[in-house]
């Protein structure tokens, strides 16, 4: 059973930073694509960023490119989302999955997920 939790979400000003951290129990990390997802309140949970079991290859929604960087540590099954230059529309909960095989940018591809993380944005 693999177990995914993330931490280090927050409340942090417009124009802040934030590294959130990803942490997976069990060998299936260093194998498998992993993504953050977000989820605001009222709204649908969606794509943030992605990254591939090896860490090479990375990918954004348009809203995030230039301000959020995803990176990994396969030695420690560790994962990070750096979110800098903030704003109120990042506030939502942020959310790990990991899936076997290339990433993906849809929810329904990702078998284990974390609990969730808060991130509030102050204007």
């Amino acid at each position: 059973q693999v177990q995914v939790v993330e931490s280090w979400g927050g409340l942090v000003q417009a124009g802040g930073s934030l590294r959130l951290s990803c942490s997976a129990s069990g060998r299936t990390f260093s194998g498998a694509a992993m993504a953050w997802f977000r989820q605001a309140p009222g709204k649908e949970r969606r794509f943030v960023a992605a990254i591939s079991w090896s860490g090479r290859s990375t990918y954004y929604t348009d809203s995030v490119k230039g301000r959020f960087t995803i990176s990994r540590d396969n030695a420690n099954n560790k994962g990070y989302l750096q979110m800098n230059s903030l704003k109120p529309e990042d506030t939502a909960v942020y959310h790990c999955a990991l899936r076997s095989g290339p990433y993906s940018v849809s929810e329904r591809d990702y078998g284990y997920w974390g609990q969730g993380t808060q991130v509030t944005v102050s204007s």
